[in-house]
């Protein structure tokens, strides 16, 4: 038997936290909400990171009960490993569970880690260097082609030729957690068009489209008040 829930999530606008809502709602577990706008810096305001019980004072973050999570992938693990007991969005099968944790993995550590860059050189790049930047977004945009082809190949049915059907989910038949976590880093870098110019990857925006039209994504979106 699972435990009973005692959660709050501490949700900062435009941000990953729309993932672990998502999840909650996905898993259709109760939980409170501490949300707050961004400020007008961008940036979470210093009463609302006074709220979050971590050291970082950075959402997302979870607590449940007296247990204290934060980083998205291991609040998502988190949740998934104590309440997902039917094995929904992190399968039990141990082929279909490793591939959905090497997508929730590369969500931050390949994905996110290779567009940030691009973001912060546009924010922190002194004028006097400006001109340098689309050189160097060009560099840097490489990675993220490779990410991305490597995504629209995952999607692929598998049929010659490449012209089948676009999977509508990274794996197996159903939503899981590799969808809600690699959700937002590939809207983010869309939106954002982090390293994206010049390429074209239609199956990860069909994709990207038919998660989006989940209702738990429509819940946790109502609730929360996201929008990127």
């Amino acid at each position: 038997m699972a435990p009973t829930p005692d959660i709050t999530l501490y949700f900062l606008g435009a941000s990953r936290a729309i993932r672990i809502a998502w999840l909650l709602e996905e898993l259709s577990l109760p939980y409170n909400l501490e949300v707050s706008p961004r400020a007008s810096n961008g940036l979470a305001s210093p009463e609302f990171k006074a709220k979050i019980p971590t050291l970082l004072g950075k959402s997302p973050a979870v607590k449940d009960g007296d247990i204290v999570v934060q980083e998205s992938s291991a609040i998502a693990e988190y949740l998934c490993e104590t309440y997902d007991t039917q094995g929904r969005v992190l399968p039990r099968e141990p082929k279909a569970r490793a591939k959905v944790r090497e997508f929730m993995a590369a969500a931050e550590g390949t994905f996110m880690l290779h567009a940030l860059p691009i973001l912060y050189a546009r924010w922190r790049l002194p004028k006097p260097a400006a001109e340098y930047l689309p050189e160097m977004e060009k560099g840097l945009s490489a990675n993220v082609h490779n990410d991305l082809n490597w995504l629209e190949a995952e999607l692929s049915d598998g049929k010659e030729g490449g012209g089948g059907e676009t999977n509508k989910f990274l794996v197996g038949n159903t939503l899981s957690a590799a969808d809600i976590l690699m959700g937002f880093s590939i809207e983010f870098i869309f939106t954002r068009k982090l390293g994206t110019d010049g390429g074209n990857w239609p199956r990860v925006q069909r994709w990207l489209d038919g998660i989006r039209e989940s209702e738990s994504y429509k819940r946790a979106v109502e609730k929360t008040g996201y929008s990127l």
